[in-house]
């Protein structure tokens, strides 16, 4: 068993310990001390990481009551060693971690829902509730879990015997065997959780609902606490003042402008859609249809043209229609036609020829091929 120095206090930074087994473990090691520091993965949350003397830790977890902790080089089993843990990333876990139970709190007591999945994840944290919840009632939950963390309320620790655990009401009361640690945050939650929290709501700094999606008949909310909150603002903050400057107008109106800005850019579309067809029935209009096989080859085509001017050339008389766009260095884009005869055997032979790909219906097929326009219309042409 190793001794948890992380439930002595959950602050330490540094501890010495001994080095019972080291074991290669693919091309890292795996090592038990008698006691440490690193909290193992647990909780919905990744192990710690850090330093073994000079070997970084890169990840940690429990086993049968054993901490190993993954470390890039092997440490010599009987001696004592330093550890010291990468304490940017465990406070922000803890920031994250102890938000998440004044969240989480918050929704069982006002909607009675529980929190069935938690994931403490290196960039984002989310917590899935088995129920609905509006962007009204988020909103409302996220500012008082603010007041919560501006109280700078004292987070409790107690671990409560058997008997005094069947009359207490928490969160997350299912059968654990061996004792349970009972989190408190006054008001907030009560509830049975294995990782480091922090002593006081205050350090959280600020508690930021990001997003919500309806996940399987409830909601996954995204959350963001503390320095990850910070970033968060001042990456949004960057964007605002960015686009601020770009749409020339204040911060607070971006948003306004850029809706006005993407009306705008839907009214120029109508207008260049309904030119381009106009220019796709003059383009038609000068095509001559004397051929068995009229074949145009037009870079500028996009979108639903190359179709839209075969048919016109197909009302126009055109017994088969082939519109090409694109170039012969990356290839073709094709659409083929007839009002009178099955096309996909052209399609195939094309393909064949021109190393494409494509295929459809008897009346229209499209597809890519790649070859010299000359060689192209020579293949068309050969009937």
């Amino acid at each position: 068993m190793t001794e948890k120095l992380f439930y002595q206090d959950g602050y330490r930074k540094e501890f010495e310990g001994k080095v019972l087994s080291c074991e290669k473990f693919g091309d890292k090691y795996k090592v038990a001390l008698d006691g440490t520091a690193f909290f193992p993965e647990g909780g919905g949350q990744y192990g710690d990481i850090g330093w073994l003397d000079e070997a970084e830790v890169v990840d940690t977890k429990e086993r049968e009551g054993v901490i190993y902790h993954t470390v890039t080089a092997p440490l010599e089993v009987g001696t004592v060693v330093k550890g010291r843990l990468n304490w940017e990333v465990r406070f922000d876990r803890m920031q994250q971690h102890t938000g998440e139970h004044i969240i989480s709190g918050l929704v069982h007591s006002r909607f009675g829902y529980d929190n069935v999945g938690f994931h403490l994840g290196e960039d984002y944290c989310t917590m899935d509730f088995n129920g609905p919840i509006t962007k009204e009632q988020l909103k409302e939950i996220e500012l008082e879990a603010n007041r919560g963390v501006f109280a700078n309320l004292k987070v409790g620790i107690t671990y409560p015997s058997k008997e005094e655990l069947k009359t207490m009401e928490y969160r997350s009361k299912i059968e654990i065997e061996g004792q349970v640690r009972i989190i408190t945050v006054p008001g907030y939650d009560v509830c049975a959780c294995c990782a480091p929290h922090l002593a006081s709501t205050g350090e959280i700094g600020l508690i930021k609902l990001v997003h919500m999606i309806n996940y399987k008949g409830g909601e996954r909310i995204t959350m963001l606490c503390g320095f990850r909150a910070l970033a968060d603002y001042n990456i949004k903050d960057e964007n605002g003042k960015m686009i601020s400057s770009l749409l020339s107008t204040k911060e607070h109106e971006v948003a306004e402008a850029v809706a006005h800005l993407k009306d705008e850019a839907l009214s120029l579309k109508g207008k260049l859609l309904a030119l381009n067809q106009k220019l796709i029935a003059y383009q038609a209009a000068e095509i001559p249809v004397e051929q068995e096989v009229v074949a145009v080859f037009d870079a500028g085509l996009s979108g639903s043209g190359p179709r839209e001017l075969m048919n016109l050339l197909l009302n126009k008389g055109a017994k088969v229609c082939a519109v090409f766009t694109g170039n012969e260095v990356e290839g073709f884009r094709y659409v083929i036609g007839s009002r009178e005869t099955d096309v996909r055997p052209l399609c195939k032979r094309m393909n064949e020829t021109f190393g494409g790909r494509g295929g459809g219906k008897p009346e229209m097929v499209q597809g890519t091929l790649i070859g010299k326009e000359e060689a192209i219309r020579e293949e068309l042409y050969r009937g």
